[in-house]
């Protein structure tokens, strides 16, 4: 197909007009795609389409609620105390087992991102909570950057929560379902490696140990208990119920048991504003929300111009090996736009291309590759928010440090997806 096509000229009018205005104008990302659909449904002749473009934006409405849910369960996890104290333990277990510490500050920045499925959550809690902490082991400021940038991707993309993965299998009528293990295989090695990398060489030398332990007693200003794991408690029953005995534990839906393990941080012990938490959170997931409306505005204009076959059918057209290439690079590229919108806008299609091996652990795959849109300037959400955190003001030299692990992440994900085959009969 030529791109000299009509629905061509409207995949490149829309992709301009949107790149136009998040990089001249300077608008939000959700604006700047509202902006794009409506151009696109203007010169295809259909107008200003009100209905279409409601209908898109609440597309993801699902996918919202979990996120604006999941924060509120993170932000009420971090006001009592919990996060603090838990990391503090964690390295004091561990900080004379260099390997381990190393892993276990990896697993701790991933884990709001694991369950708000945002990498800027991630960034923003634990990331912030543990980057003092890494300087003090005499990890250098930019690389705690980058390591905070790596395993908050990492995080976004494992289970149990991963959007890029709904919103890729939503694409195709998938339900969330069996993305466990396959999310499980594409995030962990890389978690392993990166920490290694860019934790282990430094943790091991010699450090301050009084300045560590400075640290360390501000963090555990509130005494682990029983009482302070409730919300974790409640979540964990809830979601895993639900999966273990399907057939009579009730269906609450995430963002409802999200809630309710919410509500549990009330019986925790810990003196919290519930109104003020509730108020941060929803504030902090705002970009993100946004940005989920804006991609479904979007995909619904491309599916009413035509532009969205237009996409499938070129990736269909593609040889085997330039579809390889064309995923390791497009959906970076395009996550300048938003991780989201490239799973959406990319993934889809090339997961349809992909067709005939395990579809799961092909968008498990995809899903990890577009996460990488995040660290693609100038949007780079988790590398600006990392260099934030630590203090640095140039965040390209972040995202220097950053450049191999994330080429050992696309590698990775393309060959997930060639093994799709043999690694769907291991898992399933």
């Amino acid at each position: 197909m030529s791109w000299f096509w009509p629905e061509g000229i409207y995949t490149l009018l829309m992709i301009g007009v949107f790149a136009f205005s998040a990089f001249a104008w300077k608008l939000p990302i959700a604006v700047a795609m509202a902006l794009a659909a409506i151009s696109g449904a203007l010169a295809s002749g259909n107008g200003v389409p009100i209905r279409h473009l409601i209908e898109g934006e609440f597309g993801y409405i699902d996918t919202i609620l979990i996120i604006a849910t999941a924060m509120i369960f993170m932000k009420v996890v971090q006001r009592i105390g919990l996060l603090d104290s838990v990391a503090a333990w964690v390295i004091r277990r561990f900080r004379n087992y260099p390997v381990f510490l190393s892993l276990g500050i990896m697993f701790l920045i991933m884990v709001p991102g694991m369950i708000t499925g945002s990498s800027t959550a991630a960034v923003l809690t634990t990331g912030a909570l543990v980057a003092p902490v890494l300087i003090k082991l005499g990890v250098p400021v930019v690389k705690t950057a980058a390591a905070i940038s790596m395993g908050a991707l990492f995080g976004m993309i494992a289970p149990p929560i991963s959007i890029p993965a709904m919103i890729i299998g939503a694409g195709v009528d998938i339900p969330y379902v069996g993305f466990g293990f396959p999310l499980l295989i594409c995030t962990l090695p890389l978690a392993v490696v990166c920490s290694l990398l860019l934790i282990y060489p430094y943790v091991r030398k010699e450090r301050d140990e009084a300045a560590l332990d400075a640290e360390l007693a501000r963090m555990s200003g509130v005494v682990l208990t029983p009482r302070l794991f409730l919300p974790v408690v409640v979540l964990v029953v809830l979601l895993g119920g639900e999966r273990m005995f399907p057939h009579i534990w009730p269906s609450l839906g995430m963002p409802l048991d999200f809630l309710l393990a919410s509500a549990a941080g009330l019986l925790s012990g810990s003196r919290w504003n519930p109104l003020e938490t509730v108020t941060e959170a929803v504030d902090e997931a705002l970009p993100v929300m946004g940005i989920l409306m804006g991609v479904g505005m979007f995909i619904q204009i491309m599916t009413l111009t035509g532009v969205r076959g237009f996409v499938v059918v070129s990736a269909l057209a593609l040889p085997s090996w330039t579809l390889y290439l064309g995923i390791a690079t497009s959906m970076p590229l395009f996550g300048a736009v938003s991780s989201f919108g490239s799973a959406s806008v990319l993934g889809v299609p090339f997961l349809l291309a992909l067709l005939g091996q395990n579809e799961i652990v092909v968008a498990s795959a995809l899903s990890l590759v577009a996460s990488l849109g995040d660290l693609m300037p100038p949007t780079a959400l988790a590398g600006i928010f990392a260099a934030q955190v630590v203090g640095e003001d140039n965040y390209f030299k972040v995202l220097r440090h950053c450049m191999f692990p994330a080429v050992l992440t696309a590698g990775w994900g393309i060959a997930v997806i060639l093994m799709a085959e043999p690694l769907a009969k291991l898992i399933f």
